[in-house]
């Protein structure tokens, strides 16, 4: 099962990195690949795990047959929870038993190459240094930082936009372009306003020196990269609406 390959990170950063890839698939399958995860997830199939690979991409499989499992195995039979609650309580459960998993996989790479207490306290500071499944599939790690991020990022937004009615174009905190000497400021300034601001497909925090659009339905951002969309196709986009969104909306 591509699930446990074997492949046995050593170190503290070779382990958190690791969990990193794995994270950003298991939030690329509930955010921007979230209606076909829902339709792999069949109530008439048997028990599914959703596995986050080393490659930040994701599967939904049966679990390992081999008995005790070469990595720690994720919650069993997610698919028959799908039609027994709203689609969003669904989601944020698996979410929760996602970011369980990840835990009991960094930390048996840990136990099984002696990690001491001092590594183990740093790999767990790593981890809890970025925003849980949970907080970024219900929206809960842009609450946090609400209120900062919404006034910065929208009337950022609207400068650099020239933009004077709310929505009447794409709004992204900025887009990447040359520098020079007098720029520098600037970009310091808005990775301060922006730094709390994390994407909605990957988690992952503000850079100035990336392209960010926001979602006009959810209000969540994302990389350009990751929802692919690029500065000159945005500026044709009178409202954006992230593929979450549009999945939703197109959903019987």
């Amino acid at each position: 099962m591509d699930g446990s390959q074997p492949y046995n990170p050593r170190t503290v950063e070779e382990v958190f990195r690791d969990f990193k890839s794995r994270r950003a698939g298991i939030v690329k399958a509930l955010t921007t690949d979230v209606e076909e995860f829902y339709q792999r997830c069949d109530p008439e199939k048997e028990n599914l795990c959703l596995y986050g690979l080393p490659n930040e991409q994701w599967e939904v499989n049966l679990p390992a047959e081999e008995v005790p499992p070469e990595l720690p195995e994720p919650a069993l039979g997610i698919n028959f929870a799908r039609d027994g609650m709203p689609e969003k309580d669904w989601l944020a459960l698996v979410a929760v038993h996602g970011d369980a998993w990840l835990l009991a996989v960094a930390f048996y790479f840990g136990a099984r190459f002696g990690f001491d207490k001092a590594d183990r306290k740093r790999l767990f500071n790593m981890i809890n240094d970025l925003p849980t499944i949970f907080e970024v599939v219900s929206g809960a790690a842009k609450k946090q930082v609400k209120e900062k991020s919404s006034v910065s990022n929208h009337s950022s937004s609207k400068s650099k936009s020239n933009s004077k009615a709310k929505g009447s174009e794409p709004k992204y905190p900025k887009a990447s372009t040359p520098k020079d000497d007098d720029d520098e400021g600037l970009d310091e300034e808005d990775e301060e306003e922006h730094g709390d601001t994390l994407c909605g497909s990957c988690g992952e925090n503000y850079a100035s020196d990336e392209f960010w659009i926001c979602c006009d339905i959810c209000e969540r951002w994302f990389h350009g990269s990751c929802v692919k969309i690029t500065p000159a196709r945005a500026e044709h986009i009178k409202q954006y609406k992230c593929p979450a969104c549009t999945n939703k909306r197109a959903r019987p």
